[in-house]
């Protein structure tokens, strides 16, 4: 006769507990979020692909190192989208490598254009999710409203992600 292994409890990350129940079709996760005081418990949700939606060149006046930093805490946020079970995903990721094999000479050039937003809407559609982060941006703004439009999920802060 084997023995139940279960309940088994796993650490997710600050003060989060998953309950896993080998050989059973189902999780569920009980957590404390002290940044607004709510004790949560539920099912476990299924991995989202996120798109992570900030500003790039908003605020910067193109300086290089002020969008660095806008794509650093997009990047962050990511890492941390990730360690929550769910895949992450930049425009940027997938549109500066190609921009930069096109030829583009300068931010906000002819073919910087051409490649840099048309890349984010297609990828946003695909994604099950958008999240809006940091200061005002229109291509992010732009993210959220093709999100909207397409029923896809919307958050504005990573507590209101769901755990996976």
């Amino acid at each position: 006769m084997e023995r139940c292994a279960w309940p088994r409890f796993i650490e997710l990350h600050h003060s989060v507990t998953k309950l896993e129940a080998p050989r059973k079709k189902f999780s569920i996760c009980a957590g404390y979020s002290s940044a607004h005081s709510v004790l949560y418990v539920g099912r476990m949700s299924e991995p989202l692909m996120i798109l992570v939606a900030g500003p790039y060149r908003s605020g910067t006046n193109d300086d290089p190192i002020l969008i660095q930093k806008n794509v650093d805490a997009m990047t962050d946020t990511a890492l941390k989208l990730f360690r929550l079970g769910h895949l992450p995903v930049l425009g940027e990721w997938f549109a500066l490598p190609m921009i930069e094999r096109a030829g583009s000479r300068q931010i906000g050039d002819a073919v910087f254009d051409e490649i840099f937003h048309p890349v984010s809407r297609l990828l946003v559609v695909r994604c099950d999710a958008c999240l809006r982060i940091g200061g005002p941006s229109r291509g992010a703004d732009e993210m959220v409203q093709l999100a909207r439009s397409s029923s896809k999920k919307v958050f504005f802060s990573l507590e209101e992600v769901p755990l996976r």
